[in-house]
């Protein structure tokens, strides 16, 4: 044990908290752009690497039952857990981002860590098993269940009721640019399958032009034909600054004219684009682009973008990046211990 001001731990577990700032900050970065860079795990993974072959050296010469349950955590951590999120990855209940989030946890942390402050020690409520990573898990679940309700709480105080509001948020049309999530409404209804927000993002920019400029002629941009030449990027859809955008839809303002020339200004079509093979030019931006943009179809391109192009105020659901509740989970976790333990042990259940 070593002391650091008035906490009191093992040099191993001092050094484990390294990892709260840096999952504070995925967890930011994952609210704001959806992105976690790769980069940011690889060297948490080897410090947790490292401390977990000292911690093996020091365990072992102790002996006796410290040294058995310590053997036990590790083992449910790495041999359990991590293949566990790795098996919800691969039917989709996680993303990769979250897996290698949760994984690395498990390497860091495989054991319970123990800190001294005041007399009192944290965390607060240990399991018989002492898989710490299994505990930020679970508590990780327990934080994404309270979402939902605390979504509808949000919704209520906004004035927007509607059976929707559990899963999703009612914005304007302005915030879509900087929202990510997926739109819940279709032209002919609502759809839990909507429109990803990043394959709205892709296509503005792969025509180069804004959303301001989509609704202000979208009679004109439903047409194929005025689909740029060389269209511009389409990026990843993160949220980033604009750049490059054309008012015009990425066509010279002669290539405009001489479409509404050869009557393709819009006129005379219905507002969902019948009388073009390919209105907003869909399915030539999804040929274009040659791979999987977010589950989306050329129907569910144009039905979003004739969302977004006519209604002033739209429902989309903002999801839940995962590595929020993972860090949430594991604060709470360093401060709190088990929150499912503790649940069943107060209830008489474990």
């Amino acid at each position: 044990m070593i002391e650091v001001g008035p906490v009191l731990a093992r040099p191993t577990d001092l050094l484990r908290l390294l990892a709260v700032p840096a999952f504070v900050w995925a967890a930011w970065t994952d609210i704001k752009v959806r992105r976690v860079p790769n980069r940011l795990w690889p060297p948490l993974a080897v410090l947790g690497a490292v401390l977990l072959a000292l911690d093996f050296h020091h365990y072992s010469a102790v002996g006796g039952n410290t040294y058995r349950v310590f053997l036990i955590g590790t083992a449910l951590s790495i041999g359990v857990v991590i293949p566990l999120v790795y098996g919800f990855w691969l039917i989709g209940g996680f993303g990769g981002a979250d897996v290698k989030a949760l994984a690395t946890l498990a390497i860091l942390f495989p054991a319970f860590p123990e800190y001294h402050l005041d007399g009192t020690v944290y965390p607060l409520v240990d399991t018989t098993a002492g898989a710490f990573a299994f505990t930020i898990l679970t508590n990780a679940v327990l934080v994404g269940l309270a979402y939902p309700g605390a979504l509808a709480v949000l919704n209520l105080a906004q004035g927007n009721r509607s059976r929707w509001m559990f899963v999703g948020r009612k914005r304007s049309w302005r915030a879509l640019p900087e929202t990510h999530g997926r739109l819940l409404e279709t032209p002919d209804g609502f759809d839990r399958d909507g429109l990803d927000l990043d394959a709205l993002r892709m296509y503005l920019r792969w025509r180069g032009i804004d959303l301001a400029a989509l609704r202000d002629r979208p009679g004109e941009l439903r047409d194929p034909a005025t689909l740029p030449d060389e269209p511009h990027p389409a990026t990843d859809g993160a949220v980033r600054s604009e750049e490059s955008l054309l008012s015009d839809g990425g066509r010279t303002g002669a290539d405009t004219e001489a479409a509404s020339r050869d009557g393709h200004s819009g006129e005379g079509t219905t507002s969902s684009g019948e009388g073009y093979d390919d209105p907003w030019g869909a399915q030539a931006f999804l040929d274009d682009v040659g791979n999987d943009v977010y589950g989306t179809t050329p129907a569910k391109l144009r039905g979003g973008i004739e969302v977004a192009a006519e209604r002033d105020a739209v429902w989309y659901s903002p999801g839940i990046p995962f590595i929020v509740p993972v860090c949430v989970g594991f604060l709470l976790a360093l401060v709190y211990g088990d929150l499912l333990f503790g649940v069943l042990s107060a209830i008489g259940l474990a």
